[in-house]
């Protein structure tokens, strides 16, 4: 087996440890099994991808919807963090309630992509 096919092996079997489970699905690039990772993503272990299948009659649009909303939602949450620090760290009143309302407007927006995502 050559060197580049054992690493692929060996990548893939590490996926499995890590709780992926494989596919009947192939990668269209590269025709490797695909993983089902625990977040629900398709993933290629021999190119490192993310794949997103469309089906017959499905728009791109459509097909990526849930991977957007995600990375939306991962955003916000990312944000969110960055503002708890920077509040535990302010001691002037108009910065607190300038990142207070930030804070409250990244929670109504992560309220609304949890609805959209159900």
């Amino acid at each position: 087996m050559a060197r580049k096919d054992a690493k692929d092996v060996e990548t893939m079997a590490n996926l499995l440890k890590q709780g992926a489970t494989l596919t009947e699905y192939a990668c269209p690039v590269c025709a490797s099994p695909l993983f089902k990772l625990r977040t629900g993503e398709l993933w290629c272990a021999k190119d490192q991808k993310q794949v997103i299948i469309v089906k017959e009659g499905e728009t791109t649009a459509e097909a990526t919807r849930t991977l957007t909303l995600n990375t939306v939602e991962s955003t916000l949450l990312t944000k969110i963090q960055e503002i708890e620090k920077k509040l535990k760290e302010e001691t002037d009143a108009a910065q607190l309630e300038k990142l207070t309302v930030t804070l409250a407007s990244l929670l109504e927006n992560l309220e609304k992509i949890r609805r959209i995502k159900k």
